[in-house]
């Protein structure tokens, strides 16, 4: 144990590992400690801070990585501060990415930034949120703020950025604009004095700009927390809607449950450490458990039965194991849709498209091929299959199904 966190109380003690569960990096460690220990002190709440640029509507259990450790320092008394980014998002976020990001307009910033909250709130607590925009400040700002601002910092510290660095090399344009990011989102920090402020490890370089402009601005730094990219349903790429390997947090209680079933058993823990409000000491206990034989699935019931719940409630969660264990033992759920169709007698392939159960025809001929087409139960290995008229259950892998009437 170093020098640093002897002597500390139990309180500090805990929210220190509660800051530190699953993530990647915290900077500067001995000073986040005095910061738990002024508050513990005074009462005071320290001023914890997320910015958002609300660049899509929708959130998946990825984005709530951060939104979950916001959530577990709410609860130990912090106030969160969700900084929605109207103004950056005028000049679009370059981190991680190899080419400008095109700036949103306006309708699209509040149409965004609402959905996007009311998701959040499905993770935060609402009574110890404080929403600002960072319009509020960056408007009043004005053309001699800016250039003041820009003159913190140099063209050869912004190109020490990782992504601007490459970019540069590779003969890629960088515009101007795209230097104020980092500086915006660093004098959102100044603005609303935080005192720690969260981001994926791509954020990191915009960050430690907040903490240097802090410093020019005289207040006391703060400190930095980055979290990890959680990977996807693949286990191997990061979590993205593009990838099609996401779980939505708005999605159905059933496929939320039933996606969380199908990552493997290694990825189960890293899910657990990131997602799980369980202890981590709970988490050891499951993992000794299995150890010593246990089942695996057992525990990933459990887990997805927590990320259900969460979103869904208790009994949502409970009738998604019930309607995954149904459709294991090859059961049809209860709340498929129900549609009807003419042209009979129509193409397997036709069919499977127009009911919606693939996005076209050569998507439904690989699945016959994999062998994951069902009518009433039984396996369609036949792509030139001409189905009569009836009424009839179609199923399309382990999740998608329809009652169709076709005539």
């Amino acid at each position: 144990m170093s020098e640093e966190i002897t002597g500390l109380s139990d309180r500090v003690r805990e929210a220190l590992a509660i800051t530190k569960r699953g993530c990647d990096e915290l900077l500067v460690e001995a000073e986040w400690i005095e910061k738990l220990k002024r508050s513990e002190a005074s009462g005071k709440p320290l001023r914890i801070k997320l910015g958002l640029d609300p660049t899509a509507p929708d959130i998946h259990l990825g984005h709530t990585v951060v939104l979950n450790k916001l959530r577990q320092l709410q609860d130990l008394g912090h106030t969160v501060i969700f900084l929605i980014g109207d103004f950056t998002s005028l000049i679009g976020d370059p981190s991680g990415r190899n080419s400008t990001r095109p700036p949103l307009t306006a309708e699209q910033i509040k149409a965004n930034a609402e959905t996007y909250y009311k998701q959040a709130s499905l993770v935060l607590d609402p009574e110890r949120t404080e929403i600002r925009y960072n319009s509020e400040w960056c408007d009043a700002l004005g053309a001699r703020g800016m250039i003041k601002l820009a003159a913190s910092h140099t063209v050869a510290r912004m190109l020490e950025r990782d992504d601007f660095t490459k970019r540069f090399q590779g003969g890629v344009p960088i515009s101007i604009h795209e230097f104020l990011y980092p500086l915006m989102q660093g004098y959102d920090s100044v603005a609303l004095q935080s005192d720690l402020e969260l981001g994926g490890t791509d954020q990191k370089f915009n960050l430690l700009v907040g903490r240097e402009l802090q410093k020019h601005a005289g207040q006391e730094p703060q400190c930095v927390l980055t979290m990890p990219l959680l990977e996807g349903l693949d286990g191997v790429e990061k979590m993205s809607k593009s990838k099609n390997n996401y779980v939505g947090i708005s999605e159905p209680a059933n496929d939320m449950f039933a996606k969380t079933m199908s990552i493997s058993d290694v990825q189960m823990w890293r899910w657990f450490e990131l997602l799980s409000f369980r202890p981590m000491a709970e988490i050891a206990q499951f993992k000794a458990e299995i150890e010593q034989g246990a089942n695996p699935r057992n525990y990933k019931v459990l887990l997805g039965k927590e990320i259900v719940a969460r979103f869904h409630g208790a009994a949502a969660a409970e009738q998604a194991e019930a309607d995954f264990v149904n459709r294991s033992k090859g059961g049809i759920p209860d709340d498929i849709p129900e549609l009807a169709l003419t042209g009979a007698p129509m193409g397997i392939a036709a069919l499977l498209k127009n009911a919606g159960l693939v996005p076209s025809t050569s998507e439904g001929n690989r699945m016959i091929e994999q062998g994951g087409v069902r009518i009433d139960g039984d396996v369609v290995s036949d792509k030139g299959l001409k189905v009569e008229a009836g009424s009839f259950v179609v199923q399309v892998g382990k999740r998608k199904f329809a009652r169709v009437a076709l005539s």
